[in-house]
């Protein structure tokens, strides 16, 4: 079986009916749109979101929670676009997981990619996180549900994002490391302490973990702390230029068992709101990731 039609201890959605979702992966993208809000979005939505909700909602790191919570705001089914104040309050990594979590279970391969997104701001690499699935010809396509919606002004498909809009953390590594791009322009555009190397470094971190089946929340950290870029030493920087040449999932595996990539049991939360904290992450079962199941 296809390894991204299984699901993660992230992405596992626990044993909801399926049997009434699209199978299309924009039909599902709109309907993630529908059930999650950015935490980010009150103002441009012209809704004021609680401030538990803002604090708590995106520290859940698993799909199963994510439904829970949507179903203790609403017994409307997932098909059904829901108002403001009953959905999710999430990031970008929600939108994207909620999306992999979907189209794993209704038979699409699917993965959550971290790295850059050019649209939000000009002539900036704004920390984001979107969903890839395989076509069925496979190849590879972006799409990213938090932003379709109206009040973003794209000149894309949010369905098909160019790979030079969006781009995956080792590509803007590479870009960064043979000076094509400055590391300044990557990070979180409204916190100035959180850019630069250091920080795309964070991301290939990330994205190498997400690709082997690690989805973890976009401030989690592991290893030695690297807060800035004088920080960086030479191991590290080889481990990611090794990391952002890698071109098969053969390679991704085998570097991800290195022991400064790996992500450990425990990992230290750099949470916007609780601060800083070690959480203990769920792990798989010994039998390895429940396959995602289609249902007639």
């Amino acid at each position: 079986m296809d390894s991204h039609l299984k699901h993660t201890p992230y992405s596992d959605p626990g044993d909801p009916d399926i049997s009434g979702l699209p199978r299309d992966p924009g039909e599902l993208a709109r309907l993630v749109r529908g059930l999650i809000i950015h935490r980010g979005e009150g103002e441009r939505l012209r809704h004021e979101i609680p401030r538990q909700r803002l604090h708590h909602d995106a520290e859940s790191r698993y799909v199963s929670e994510l439904l829970r919570i949507l179903r203790e705001r609403s017994d409307r089914p997932l098909t059904e676009p829901r108002a403001y104040g009953e959905r999710f309050v999430g990031t970008c990594r929600d939108f994207a997981l909620l999306h992999v979590s979907l189209l794993r279970a209704t038979g699409t391969p699917a993965r959550v990619r971290g790295g850059f997104a050019t649209y939000f701001l000009d002539g900036f690499h704004e920390d984001h996180w979107v969903t890839e699935y395989r076509l069925p010809d496979g190849s590879w396509r972006l799409a990213d549900p938090q932003v379709l919606h109206p009040g973003y002004d794209l000149d894309f498909d949010p369905l098909d994002v160019p790979r030079n809009r969006f781009l995956v953390a080792g590509d803007a590594w590479r870009a960064c490391r043979e000076g094509r791009a400055d590391p300044a322009t990557f990070g979180v555009s409204w916190l100035d302490r959180i850019r630069g190397l250091w920080y795309v470094r964070f991301a290939v971190l990330h994205d190498l973990a997400a690709l082997n089946g690690v989805e973890v929340l976009p401030w989690d950290g592991w290893g030695p702390e690297i807060l800035d870029d004088a920080s960086l030493t030479g191991e590290d920087l080889a481990l990611a230029d090794a990391v952002a040449r890698a071109d098969d999932e053969a390679d991704l595996r085998r570097l991800y068992a290195h022991p400064r990539l790996t992500v450990p049991d425990a990992v230290t939360s750099y949470t916007t709101y609780g601060g800083v904290r070690q959480v203990i992450l769920r792990r798989a079962s010994p039998g390895g990731s429940r396959a995602a199941t289609r249902s007639a």
